[in-house]
């Protein structure tokens, strides 16, 4: 499909989180219709799509049978596998493109990616066994970071390895999972791009952002970041040669780490081959949000604005802190967003607000 998919189109959704809800919500403001695949009923975006349908996310058939109903399948999340994308592909166009999630989704294949592309990268060694390890070890030093190559998120699936002695137990403790070393890397702050590539390669760049976690799960992301002019250029160009090169169709995000005095200021972290936490600022402090511009590109339109109306900083409820949300929604310095999930439990991301401010930097 090469021409705009004009309203009353359908966008299919993969996968059910609070992303898919939010997407869920820019589509319908731009007249178009969503379907949802989820692995399980009454999930956060289900809520607000015209359809769902419960599978599982490697089951190739029926999520074939889903790319017949729409006409555009996206992700909310990146560990989709490549066989369920071509499955999906014999109905409908898949965007991203299946090799943004194949590289995406393995650490090792994107951090060499990254690599090849002249971009900055934390030390890494591939590791596959206990052996591997204790060798990698060697070579980049305690402590370093210990990484699964695929499915970790929010702090999941890595552990910090702080002498070459303790080298089985963290093989054991990821579940001797094929995984990646990474050295650790002295920063001053973490800071994302959030970058829009529509389906004619035009781009468009968010400010920086400026991010804090707690626990390996993000806590707030404000604008601007504490980064001068030119860092934030060198910090969109990275994010733009990402997109590019990997022909990117919709928003991605890069997460950087900046090291104030250093030749190379900034090093990539992680890519996220989708829509993303740290912009979540963006609902309340941009005309056209994250989630519009991914759902614009997908669908073939061109670019909303990018360029940010206030000064913003986005703070997640987690777990019990979304048991505020009584005091939260009587401040009327807040936009409060709840994510409609029936459970509280523990390091959930459970809704966000933002707090905006007159813009200045």
């Amino acid at each position: 499909m090469s021409e705009m998919l004009p309203p009353g189109g359908t966008i299919g959704i993969l996968g059910g989180g609070q992303l898919g809800r939010m997407l869920a919500v820019a589509a319908s403001r731009l007249g178009l219709k969503v379907r949802i695949y989820a692995d399980g009923p009454d999930s956060p975006a289900a809520q607000f799509a015209e359809e769902a349908m419960i599978g599982a996310y490697d089951d190739e058939a029926k999520i074939a049978e889903f790319g017949q109903g729409v006409d555009v399948v996206t992700c909310e999340f990146e560990n989709v596998s490549a066989g369920a994308l071509d499955a999906a592909a014999k109905g409908a166009r898949v965007a991203p493109p299946a090799r943004a999630f194949a590289i995406t989704q393995d650490r090792l294949l994107e951090k060499q990616f990254v690599q090849e592309l002249g971009i900055s990268v934390a030390p890494f060694a591939q590791v596959d066994t206990a052996e591997d390890l204790r060798a990698a070890l060697e070579t980049l030093g305690t402590p370093a970071l210990l990484k699964t190559r695929r499915f970790g998120y929010d702090g999941k699936g890595q552990v910090v390895v702080r002498k070459p002695g303790d080298a089985e137990a963290a093989m054991e403790e990821i579940g001797n999972q094929p995984a990646i070393l990474e050295g650790f890397v002295k920063f001053d702050r973490e800071v994302s791009v959030v970058v829009a590539r529509a389906l004619d390669g035009t781009l468009g760049f968010y400010d920086v952002a400026e991010n804090h976690h707690q626990d390996g799960i993000l806590s707030s992301s404000r604008v601007p970041a504490s980064i001068d002019g030119d860092c934030t250029y060198n910090a969109r160009e990275i994010a733009g040669k990402i997109a590019t090169a990997l022909e990117h169709v919709g928003v991605l995000c890069v997460e950087m780490f900046h090291c104030e005095g250093e030749r190379n200021a900034l090093v990539v972290n992680e890519i996220a081959p989708r829509v993303h936490n740290s912009g979540h600022w963006t609902i309340d402090g941009c005309q056209a949000s994250q989630f519009e511009n991914h759902i614009r590109a997908i669908a073939g339109w061109p670019l909303g604005p990018t360029g940010r109306h206030s000064n913003a900083v986005m703070i997640n409820l987690i777990g019990h802190d979304v048991d505020r949300w009584a005091e939260l929604a009587a401040d009327e310095r807040v936009a409060l967003h709840l994510y409609g999930k029936a459970d509280t439990r523990p390091g959930r991301k459970m809704g966000h607000y933002t707090k905006i401010s007159p813009k200045s930097g």
